[in-house]
């Protein structure tokens, strides 16, 4: 059950609609009415640290297109990685090609935000037959032998789409710092499909580096920079969609 927080009236500029301890610190959600295009802004805060605005999802949609792209199948079962609040997810769903999708989000109170229709694509995303959300730790089921699904061990996925860390080097908790390293992504890369991809969203632009680890580790991946204009900040800025594909010769 959502608890809301009481706070003063501040007009309809501005309302905090939830807040809520967690395991990593004080997650919110707040709306705001962003004044230059008069529209609504929902935002997720951890903390003082901003994770998410509906201002900005130009790159998470692009990690579910470009992750997606060409895919060769009609039956794609997709997991992704990160509800927030949830563009990644409908992008993914605008697929035809995807019969099922597994969406895990560490963090109940965001789980609670979307079932109970507190963010815009909440009820969108729970009416879908699709969809299915489940509360876990991603970092830890990777690392799981048997995977992600309790109910189907070893399940392996078409596509893998994870938007949680703000970058493999800008961690939101230390619990997945071996994650980004070649050990856990060939873990991970164990409940890819043969043929399968892994897309990862990052706020900085492409680490040549971490590029190279990731092709390690799948056989062959590529850093995809996403450009869009911040208004606020009134500037263009680049973000990150890294893409990896399981080849045939990947031995896991």
């Amino acid at each position: 059950m959502i608890v809301r927080k009481e706070v003063p009236y501040m007009s309809s500029l501005f309302e905090e609609i939830d807040f809520q301890p967690t395991p990593i610190g004080a997650i919110s959600l707040r709306r705001r009415r962003e004044m230059s295009s008069g529209i609504d802004v929902f935002e997720i805060k951890l903390g003082d640290e901003f994770l998410m605005s509906s201002l900005f999802t130009a790159s998470e949609i692009a990690l579910a297109q470009l992750a997606l792209a060409n895919l060769p199948g009609d039956n794609l079962d997709v997991l992704v990685g990160g509800l927030g609040l949830g563009h990644t997810a409908n992008e993914v769903l605008k697929n035809a090609n995807v019969t099922s999708m597994m969406v895990v989000e560490m963090l109940d109170a965001v789980i609670e935000w979307h079932r109970t229709g507190l963010v815009p694509l909440g009820t969108k995303l729970s009416a879908d037959r699709r969809c299915e959300i489940r509360q876990g730790d991603f970092f830890e089921l990777a690392n799981r032998h048997e995977g992600f699904d309790m109910l189907l061990p070893e399940r392996q996925f078409d596509a893998i789409l994870l938007d949680i860390d703000h970058s493999p080097e800008a961690l939101l908790d230390d619990r997945s710092s071996d994650f980004y390293r070649q050990t856990g992504l060939r873990q991970l890369a164990r409940h890819v499909k043969p043929g399968g991809r892994f897309g990862l969203w990052s706020n900085d632009k492409p680490d040549p580096a971490f590029t190279r680890v990731l092709k390690q580790a799948f056989g062959n991946a590529r850093a995809e920079p996403v450009e869009f204009f911040n208004p606020i900040q009134e500037r263009y800025v680049t973000q990150t969609v890294y893409l990896a594909f399981k080849t045939p010769e990947v031995s896991i």
